[in-house]
C-alpha cells in the first residue's frame, strides 16, 4: 500500500530582540573577530568547528549532530537595504515583507490565505505564545492562538472568554497604529476575533499524545513540545508560530547570549527527536530568524543593534550545510559598524513559499527574488 504523501508543514521560529550573528556563527579563523571582541570573543578552543573559517556558538553543541546529519542549513548575511536598528520596525519589515513601506498583512497572513482560500480550517496556522504576531495577520484569516496547551483545555469558558478579550486588547494595541482607528473594529470583527476559535479543537490534543522526549522546563522548550503535540494529532495545521525572545543583548552579553542558545538548541533538538519518534517529522522545516544582527565591535559587555543575521532552517528536507557568504568584516567594508546584508530576506521567504509551501510568491512578496538551494 502506497504511504500518504502529507501536507508541508512550516515552523517558524523567532528570536526577539536582535541575535547576535557575530557569536552565534563564529568566524574564528578571521583576526577582525578577535579585535573587535576583546571580551565577549568566544575562544577558538571553545568554538564548535564546522569547517576552517566558522562554528558555532558552544552552547549551541545539540545542534552538531543536526548539522553533521545534514538537517541543519546557516543563511550568512541575511536582512534589507538601508537596515534600521529600531525593534519595532526591522520586526514589521520581517512581519510584512515590506521594506519600503508599512505593511499592514503578514506574509504568512497572506500564505495562509492561499493555503485554505475558504478558511475551512480554523487551525490552518497556530500561534503558539501571546497575542498574534503580525506576521500572520491578513483580513478574513483565521489564526488559532494559544499561549499554553496543556492549560487550555482545564480553563473554564468565563477563563477562556478573559483569554480572548485580553488577546483582543493586545491585537488592538498592537494593529490600531497601522490599520488606523476608524477601520479597527471591523478588522477585528473580521480576524481578531477568530484568532482563537480554532483552540477548542486543539484542547484535547494533549490527552492523545505521549513521547518519551523529556523536554527542558522553560518557555521554549515548552512551546515547542506544544507545536509537536498539535502536529503529531493530524488537525490539519500548516504553519505553526513561536517566538524566543530576550536577545537584546546591549550588557551582559556573555552568560545571557549562552543561556539563550543552551535553551533553544536542546529545544530544537528535543522536538525533532519528538517529531520523529511519532514518525511526523518527514513533511516539517523549521525557519529560524532575528530581526537583525548586531554592531561588529562591542561595548564592554554587550552589543548595540547591528544589521545583517544569520537565520537556520532545520529538518530532513533541508540541504544541509551553508547558504550565501559570511559578510565582510574589515572595517572600511562595514556600514557604520555593521555587516553589510548580502541577502536579502525575501529570498529565503520565496524559497520556503514556493520550494516548500508550493505556492506562488510573488504577489505575497510583492515580486521575484533569488531563491536558495536549501530544500531539497
Amino acid at each position: 500500500m502506497q504511504k500518504k504523501i502529507k501536507d508541508p508543514v512550516l515552523v517558524v521560529l523567532q528570536l526577539t530582540g536582535g541575535n547576535d550573528y557575530l557569536n552565534t556563527v563564529i568566524p574564528y579563523s578571521n583576526p577582525d573577530y578577535y579585535d573587535n571582541r576583546p571580551t565577549l570573543g568566544i575562544p577558538e578552543e571553545q568554538v564548535i568547528k564546522l569547517n576552517p573559517d566558522i562554528g558555532l556558538h558552544p552552547a549551541m553543541m545539540p545542534l552538531k549532530n543536526l548539522y553533521d546529519n545534514g538537517e541543519m542549513s546557516i543563511i550568512h548575511g541575511i536582512g534589507f537595504e538601508k537596515s534600521t536598528r529600531s525593534h519595532f520596525r526591522a520586526m514589521d519589515i520581517w512581519h510584512t515583507a515590506e521594506p519600503e513601506k508599512v505593511g499592514t498583512e503578514g506574509w504568512l497572513g497572506n500564505a495562509i490565505r492561499q493555503i485554505d482560500p475558504k478558511g475551512s480550517n480554523p487551525v490552518t496556522a497556530v500561534n503558539v505564545g501571546h497575542g498574534l504576531p503580525r506576521a500572520l495577520v491578513a483580513p478574513g484569516v483565521s489564526v488559532a492562538s494559544v499561549s499554553d496547551l496543556s492549560n487550555y483545555g482545564m480553563l473554564t469558558v468565563i477563563e477562556q472568554e478573559k483569554v480572548r478579550q485580553n488577546m483582543l486588547k493586545r491585537f488592538e494595541k498592537m494593529y490600531a497604529p497601522s490599520i488606523k482607528s476608524n477601520p479597527i473594529m471591523e478588522y477585528l470583527g473580521k480576524t481578531g476575533l477568530d484568532a482563537l476559535k480554532g483552540a477548542d479543537m486543539l484542547k484535547d490534543s494533549p490527552i492523545k499524545y505521549s513521547s518519551s522526549v523529556e523536554y527542558g522546563n522553560f518557555d521554549l522548550a515548552k512551546k515547542l513540545r506544544d507545536v509537536s503535540i498539535i502536529h503529531t494529532s493530524n488537525v490539519g495545521t500548516r504553519i505553526f508560530y513561536v517566538e524566543h525572545g530576550g536577545f537584546d543583548t546591549h550588557a551582559s552579553q556573555g552568560k545571557t547570549h549562552e543561556k539563550l542558545w543552551q535553551e533553544a538548541s536542546s529545544a530544537i533538538v528535543d522536538f525533532w527527536d519528538d517529531l520523529k519518534q511519532h514518525d511526523s517529522a518527514e513533511n516539517v522545516i523549521m525557519f529560524v530568524f532575528s530581526e537583525f544582527g548586531r554592531r561588529v565591535k562591542e561595548n564592554g559587555s554587550g552589543t548595540d543593534h547591528g544589521a545583517a543575521g544569520v537565520s537556520f532552517v532545520f529538518g530532513p528536507n533541508v540541504n544541509g550545510g551553508i547558504s550565501g557568504e559570511y559578510p565582510e568584516t574589515k572595517a572600511e567594508l562595514l556600514r557604520e559598524g555593521d555587516l553589510n546584508p548580502n541577502l536579502d530576506f525575501r529570498s529565503s521567504y520565496s524559497t520556503l513559499l514556493e520550494n516548500w509551501l508550493n505556492i506562488n510568491s510573488n504577489e505575497i512578496l510583492n515580486g521575484t527574488f533569488e531563491k536558495y538551494n536549501f530544500i531539497k
